[in-house]
């Protein structure tokens, strides 16, 4: 097997793969699938919540939150990116998603981090929840980095954005990401 087919063979194994993640059959395994994304969104907030001084703030003028709280990613220089998640408004999840990204170039191996987006305005909110083939950061919407400043509170140079985006892995926040490309769908369950 040359090298041409082995990646091409490893892109359609990791696509395959992470297609499978998002099916559910039954009602019941539905709503066990919908209890398990909700227990996720709440422990990767409090997490967000904990680490980061004026998330919480943040979050109560959020007119909707979206949380992955658990994005894979994996890759040997064909990667990909996928998590299943929730959007939340006033405290409540009013529906579900999944994301998906694909990236190419030198990587290896797998790690996994929280995704979490804020709408911080109604506009954004709408353009995001009425999209009809999925939603694209970069495209459909821009999604601003939170950074923290030197005191370790959030910077509001990014938290004043229609839409602000947080990564968070074992190690707390990260920052210098972009969500350009990151494609946000409806979950089937």
């Amino acid at each position: 097997m040359n090298r041409r087919t082995f990646f091409s063979l490893t892109a359609i194994a990791l696509a395959s793969s992470l297609a499978a993640c998002g099916s559910t059959s039954t009602p019941t395994e539905a709503a066990s699938k919908r209890k398990e994304i909700d227990a996720g969104v709440d422990g990767a907030l409090n997490k967000l919540y904990s680490s980061t001084p004026g998330a919480q703030a943040q979050a109560a003028k959020a007119k909707g939150i979206l949380v992955f709280p658990s994005v894979l990613a994996a890759g040997l220089v064909v990667g990909g990116e996928y998590g299943e998640g929730a959007l939340r408004q006033a405290g409540m999840s009013v529906g579900y998603y999944k994301t998906s990204t694909a990236s190419f170039g030198l990587q290896i191996g797998a790690q996994s981090k929280a995704v979490i987006m804020m709408f911080m305005t109604q506009d954004a909110l709408e353009k995001f929840r009425t999209s009809d083939k999925g939603w694209t950061a970069g495209v459909d919407g821009s999604v601003a980095v939170a950074k923290t400043g030197a005191n370790g509170a959030l910077d509001t140079a990014t938290t004043n954005a229609p839409i602000v985006g947080f990564v968070l892995t074992n190690s707390g926040l990260m920052a210098n990401l972009s969500f350009e490309g990151t494609k946000v769908s409806k979950l089937d369950i």
